[in-house]
């Protein structure tokens, strides 16, 4: 095989997340090429409301895989939506970094010591709704950026706090401004965050075969639970989710937990269920939580919407 041309937007965490895989496959002995790509929203100042959602990250980088001008790509698994691409594999699904969300306050304050009426950036329909459910009395401001400039309206004194994935820090090695790791029971992560998806045409075993190293049979099943649910709950409703999937050893072997949560951004409505299955059959525990979560009062906070039309979740 010639060299694996692997396609990444042009962003520190991208290129971070990509450079990750290419030194594992360059370990395992391929040649591995990064591609730069530009996407819509790597250009676009304006929210990902307005631009057509986190798909908008993937959909440059998926046509030049079908274009053939690039082999493989890496995705924050987060940023995929959860309708299969045609022509398109997730071929590997590597080990998992931790899936939490952190805090970066001023002061190094935690949530609990934040004053009310503080301010706190996200771009996170999902973070907005559950840091409103805590009760806080905090002010949700929404933001956009790369990580940089997010930290940026801490440390100017713009806002008391931003919330971001622990994921993106560590991978950039900038854990040291976190002030709070936050425990899921308050902020469940988004379906997917912490992981990232290793793309490649569906007409390329090779490909697939040179990327099979990197594979997490654990990770894999998390996520699919995870993501199993947010497909089901778009097709109920628009409202904001939190997921979090984990192996928990059961008196018949492996099994899935899987936690959820969907509510609306003011806060008033949080719903939080969980759900224990078959490791082997993720996607049914996704399926079944769903339902769950549906029957109990999700179906009523929004109308049908098509994965596309309902609010995103940021990069980082």
């Amino acid at each position: 095989m010639t060299a694996l041309r692997l396609g990444t937007r042009r962003s520190a965490l991208a290129t971070t997340q990509s450079g990750w895989v290419a030194d594992r496959l360059r370990a395992a002995g391929h040649e591995v090429e990064l591609v730069e790509i530009t996407t819509e929203g790597d250009v676009s100042g304006e929210l990902l409301t307005a631009i057509g959602g986190t798909g908008v990250f993937a959909a440059a980088i998926r046509k030049a895989l079908k274009d053939n001008r690039v082999d493989l790509a890496v995705h924050s698994l987060k940023d995929l939506p959860t309708t299969p691409e045609p022509g398109l594999v997730i071929a590997a699904v590597p080990v998992r970094e931790d899936s939490r969300d952190v805090l970066v306050a001023r002061d190094g304050l935690t949530l609990g010591e934040l004053p009310a009426g503080s301010t706190v950036g996200t771009g996170s329909p999902r973070r907005t709704a559950q840091l409103a459910s805590l009760g806080l009395g905090l002010e949700i401001r929404p933001i956009r950026g790369n990580v940089d400039t997010r930290l940026r309206f801490v440390s100017s004194g713009e806002l008391d706090a931003v919330v971001l994935a622990r994921a993106g820090l560590a991978r950039l090695g900038r854990l040291g401004v976190v002030t709070e790791v936050l425990d899921p029971i308050q902020v469940l992560p988004a379906p997917g965050q912490g992981a990232l998806a290793v793309e490649c045409r569906a007409d390329r075993p090779d490909v697939q075969q040179a990327v099979s190293i990197l594979e997490d049979a654990d990770t894999r099943a998390c996520v699919t639970a995870e993501r199993a649910l947010l497909a089901a709950l778009e097709a109920g409703c628009t409202a904001p989710v939190g997921a979090l999937a984990e192996v928990a050893e059961g008196d018949a072997g492996l099994e899935l937990s899987l936690r959820a949560f969907a509510g609306s951004e003011d806060g008033r409505i949080d719903l939080r269920r969980s759900l224990t299955g078959r490791y082997d059959d993720p996607e049914e525990i996704g399926r079944q939580l769903a339902q769950i979560l549906l029957e109990d009062g999700a179906a009523d906070l929004g109308q049908p919407s098509t994965p596309a039309q309902r609010p995103p979740e940021p990069v980082s």
